[in-house]
């Protein structure tokens, strides 16, 4: 399903796999590692970079700005500001993190207070300085926001606390916050103050990054040039970097296999199936690299009203689902099937009481719930108008039928179908969300306290205290066994109240010419390897052409 809703998206709106290679899921082992095209074809590259030349990246989407305190991105909006900004903090292969624009961040004994130090000597590309004002007019400016602000609801205070420091109060224990500020969350990125103030600065976005913003031309491209006084020495390496949105996937492959483009995203199963093991390109996907949890591709149900508000439907409805089929028809054996938020490989991972496929005693679930309302039990699915989306919703209508549903499919755009999810004026809708490094930034998307007004993300309206209590848990908790403990009680809690009925995870795939080297190798200020490759978006930062 190709209309995501994770943390990224929430700002933004709304396949021959070799001989012989099962169905990935049914090999307990298959989340070891990512899949690539072997040494030399996998995106690192421990050779000597070579300086200059440009790259012109396919992505599958574009934004409407690019103002981090106010656009909405998606993963083509993360991908520019990754070239044009800075966030505070990276995360590493391992999934912890380090200071990356920030010197340091501190916090006290009981994680209610962080104190940010900024690096010293940094510029933004409009020659401003990079000091504690700047950094306070921007973590503001997040949380006054109506996007990033309902992120930073426990945030009390942000106050200038030295030259280059600002200390950020919070109203309880966050010892999960600096992922917030991490290149993963977009309250992370850095905007030089001349952008923030300027009423039309989210089309001419100035940071510190990388790369000097040059032209853009909405859906035909999005260009910038190597910063000549960027702060990491002897970075970047390339001249110049292209960002060319090719919304359609085939359009998008051509592109590369004509030269229009050198290097693409791609979550498309049958684009994912042509690349991998073709050794004439390199390619790396996030099969198996996972720090916290994929994407998860599934259908979400509104469990504030009929005909949702009834377990034992959604019960049924899970019963008459089989992700197995699902993954191999739908999404031809690319996305494992899911039967819970997390997938083996994933220190979070649990087996869950998520109901096992039974059509038989979905059908009689059914009937069940029929007699019991005097009616037959009846629902609109919501689906986008993209092909693969309305192959996945007949899939399930068809299932659904034959469990004695009357299923319904409304086709309609990506906005009308996450307006209509935040309004909660829908029964059920295909939905893809959730991937994250750690579980605490999909709290807003579980939390009790985001089921009403002013802005309801958890919109499926499962308000379980259960799973209110466990976030609190995981977001104070201080050592890791904690957080995995409240996380993996996360997991079964919502497979309990089937407020999502799961059917497999995305697999994102990055696929380039062989001349593009080391795209997903990103190392921390320090030296540290960084998690390269994340839900179709990588650094540019140490990308070469040979």
């Amino acid at each position: 399903m190709t209309h995501p809703f994770d943390r990224r998206s929430f700002l933004a709106g709304g396949l021959a796999l070799g001989a012989g290679l099962t169905v990935l899921g049914s090999d307990p082992d298959w989340a070891g590692a990512s899949l690539t095209n072997g040494p030399g074809r996998n995106g690192v590259s421990t050779a000597k970079p070579k300086r200059g030349g440009s790259v012109v990246f396919g992505i599958d989407t574009e934004e409407g700005g690019f103002d981090p305190t106010s656009a909405r991105w998606d993963e083509g909006g993360y991908l520019y500001g990754r070239t044009v900004f800075d966030p505070l903090a990276i995360v590493t292969a391992t999934g912890g993190w380090e200071p990356y624009l920030a010197q340091s961040i501190t916090p006290n004994a009981d994680f209610t207070e962080f104190v940010i130090t900024l690096r010293p000597n940094i510029v933004f590309h409009d020659g401003s300085p990079l000091n504690a004002a700047a950094l306070h007019l921007n973590l503001t400016k997040q949380k006054a926001s109506a996007l990033t602000g309902a992120v930073l609801q426990d945030v009390n205070a942000i106050t200038v606390s030295g030259p280059l420091a600002v200390t950020v109060t919070l109203n309880s224990p966050w010892e999960p916050f600096p992922y917030y500020l991490s290149a993963q969350a977009q309250t992370g990125y850095i905007a030089a103050p001349s952008m923030l103030n300027n009423p039309n600065g989210t089309s001419h976005p100035i940071g510190t990054g990388p790369f000097v913003f040059q032209e853009w031309v909405p859906n035909s491209h999005f260009t910038a040039t190597a910063n000549p006084h960027y702060w990491r020495p002897g970075l970047p390496y390339l001249d110049q970097i292209t960002f060319k949105p090719i919304i359609t996937p085939d359009s998008r492959v051509d592109a590369l296999e004509s030269g229009v483009i050198n290097i693409m995203h791609t979550d498309t199963p049958a684009s994912i199936k042509e690349f991998r093991g073709n050794k004439k390109w390199s390619y790396f996907d996030n099969s198996g690299s996972l720090l916290g949890q994929a994407d998860v591709n599934c259908v979400m149900l509104n469990t504030s009203k009929a005909p949702f508000n009834n377990k034992t439907l959604r019960t049924a409805m899970a019963k008459a689902t089989n992700a197995a089929q699902y993954s191999k028809i739908v999404d031809l054996g690319v996305n494992a099937p899911l039967t819970g938020m997390y997938q083996p490989g994933s220190p979070y991972y649990t087996k869950t009481a998520y109901p096992k496929p039974d059509p038989k005693g979905a059908k009689k679930l059914v009937a069940q719930v029929a007699k019991q309302t005097g009616q037959p039990v009846s629902f609109t699915l919501n689906a986008t108008n993209d092909p693969i989306v309305e192959r996945a919703a007949q899939f399930l209508q068809q299932a659904w039928q034959e469990a004695g549903m009357k299923v319904a499919i409304d086709i309609t755009t990506q906005a009308a179908l996450i307006n209509n999810a935040l309004a909660g004026s829908y029964q059920a809708a295909t939905w893809r969300q959730f991937g994250a490094v750690v579980p605490d930034l999909n709290y807003v998307w579980w939390s009790a306290n985001t089921v009403g007004p002013p802005l309801p993300l958890n919109m499926a309206r499962n308000a379980d205290p259960r799973i209110q209590a466990a976030l609190v848990a995981g977001r104070q908790a201080s050592t890791k066994a904690a957080q995995i403990k409240a996380y993996s009680e996360i997991n079964q809690y919502l497979a309990e109240d089937i407020p999502y009925i799961y059917t497999d995870r995305a697999t994102w795939a990055v696929v380039a010419n062989p001349k593009v080297q080391n795209f997903v190798n990103p190392t921390s200020p320090k030296g540290t390897k960084c998690y390269g490759f994340d839900q179709g978006v990588l650094w540019p930062t140490q990308i070469w052409v040979s």
